[in-house]
Formats: C-alpha cells, structure tokens, sequence
C-alpha cells in the first residue's frame, strides 16, 4: 500500500467563490471562513465569495484568501477519517502544510500570511520587479541565463516546478535579458508573467526581515506529520527550523519538483491537491507519470476525491 500526500497550491491559484460550495455543504469548512474572518477582523468570505478578481489578486489579500480557501476544502477529508503521511505546499501553501502537520495554528498562519503578503508587496515597488516562465529547457541552462543576464541587473531561478519548467525572477531588464538568453538556448518559450512582484528571488530579503520579526512572537508546536520544505526540497528535521525556512523561503527559490522527488522516494504515490485549481497536479505528473493525482476545490472533486480514496 503506497502513501498518501496533501499538498497546498501557492499564490496565483485564486478565483472568486473559490471554496463556497463547500463551505455551502459543510459545516467545518464553513467554520474555517469564520475563524479567518475573527482572525483577520475583516470579512473574508464576502472578499472571497462576493470579492472581484482585482481585491483578491492584492498580495495581502491573496495569500489568507488561498490558505483559508485550503484548510476549509481540507476539512471533509479529515471529518472522512483521512489523514496523510506526509504534507507540503508550494510557496504559500507550506504555511497550509504546517497547519496540517500542528505546527502552526489557523489562526497564527492566516494573521501571519496576510502580513507576509503585504511585506512581499512592500519590498520592491511595482514595476521594478518581474517574473517569467521559461518552458522547455533544463534547470542548468536556465541557471546559466541567469548568470550571464546578472550584467543587466538581478534575476535568479525563483520556482524549479517540474522539468521543463522554471520560473525566473529579478529586475525587469535582467528578466528579459535572461528570457532571450533562454529562447536562445532552446527554450520552447519565455513568458513575462502577471505578477506584482519578483518572488523567491534576493530582492525579497527586506520582506524576510520583517516577517523573521512577526514569526518571533508565534508559537509552533512539533510536527505531527512530516513537512517537506520549499528551501530543501527535503523534509524539515524540526520544528526548531520552521521559522528560518519560512523566512528564506521569500527570498530563495522554491525547490518543487525535488519536494515532489522527496515525497516519492519515501513510498508516496497519491497526492491530494487540496484548495483552488490543479496546478500542482499537472506537476507531480509531469515529475512522475505513475504516481496518482487528486484534488479538492468543490463539491464534485471532493466526492470524486472520497470515493477514489474509499476504493
């Protein structure tokens, strides 16, 4: 019998009325956007269910909007008796992981992520900073276009989410320095992406700083199910080192498709998708083709998801 993963997607997955019919259906996950709304002193299943998709892609709203959407679409799982063995979440969804795994309370990583979203935001002033998706080249030459566009200013390799998939990040100009370098050495395509800010790469460190100092006054508590992390693509040895790999994971690449290579090494081959879209799914099945790939974002991918772990 093979092992079972949860799994949390990261900013970009939003989408009006995510997370509704759910919370429509069932109590606990409704309770969620409730305790969000206490949390946060604001109302978040108005933002979420009646919002537009403009208040919801500001970073600080986006990121609660996602982990509350996450942790309700969670919740029939667990009241089914469903538990994994083994959790993680790209980006921001690390912040759902540790919820999961009793690290982190609700209520601390919804206060702490709207505040994460903000110190993000905050950090490079809009239009400095970008993003591009670089498709079809490896992760060598895409480090290599880095380095050789670095003259034009920053950029790194900020998500390494599958093969054939890299996004960069830095100053605009470097950006699209490295993205040409890229097309030149064969990428399928360099896509500029629709981002308010150059994530996961240096330019982030401020942000770091600040949310070091907001992760000070949480308390975590141990790891009931085992973290995969961002920074490593390994799992996290304890809980004294969530907070270091929180903060890093702003301003460091986030390693996924070694997180997904972890996962798979230690027995798991079905991995739950849980909160908005699919993104992740595609790319567990692009890591390894074999492995099974479910989610849950609404009422029929949660029965489908049910009855597929009930067989």
């Amino acid at each position: 019998m093979g092992k079972l993963a949860f799994i949390f997607p990261g900013q970009g997955a939003q989408y009006p009325g995510m997370g509704k019919l759910i919370a429509e259906n069932h109590i606990g996950a409704d309770r969620v956007f409730d305790e969000a709304s206490e949390a946060l002193g604001l109302d978040v299943k108005k933002m979420i269910f009646e919002g537009d998709e403009e208040v919801l892609k500001i970073t600080e709203n986006t990121q609660p909007a996602i982990v509350t959407t996450s942790i309700a679409c969670l919740q029939p799982l667990l009241e089914n008796g469903i538990r994994p063995d083994a959790v993680a979440g790209l980006s921001l969804g690390e912040y759902c992981a540790h919820v999961v795994s009793g690290t982190m309370s609700f209520a601390d990583a919804v206060t702490i992520v709207r505040k994460r979203g903000k110190f993000m935001q905050e950090a490079v002033p809009v239009g400095v900073g970008t993003m591009a998706a670089i498709i079809g080249l490896d992760n060598d030459n895409v480090i290599e276009a880095c380095s050789e566009a670095s003259s034009e200013g920053t950029v790194e390799p900020a998500n390494f989410n599958c093969p054939g998939q890299v996004v960069i990040a830095g100053e605009v100009k470097a950006v699209e320095k490295a993205s040409e370098i890229c097309r030149q050495k064969g990428a399928k395509r360099a896509v500029i992406l629709p981002v308010s800010a150059p994530f996961h790469c240096s330019m982030l460190k401020p942000a770091g700083e600040k949310l070091a100092q907001e992760l000070a006054g949480v308390e975590l508590k141990e790891m009931k199910v085992p973290v995969v992390t961002n920074v490593t693509g390994n799992f996290v040895e304890s809980v004294e080192c969530v907070k270091d790999l929180l903060v890093r994971q702003v301003s460091t690449a986030v390693l996924w498709e070694q997180c997904v290579n972890t996962m798979l090494a230690h027995g798991v081959d079905t991995f739950v998708e849980i909160g908005p879209g699919k993104v992740l799914s595609g790319f567990v099945k692009r890591i390894d083709k074999n492995a099974r790939t479910l989610n849950v974002e609404d009422m029929e991918s949660l029965n489908a998801t049910l009855k597929e772990l009930a067989g």
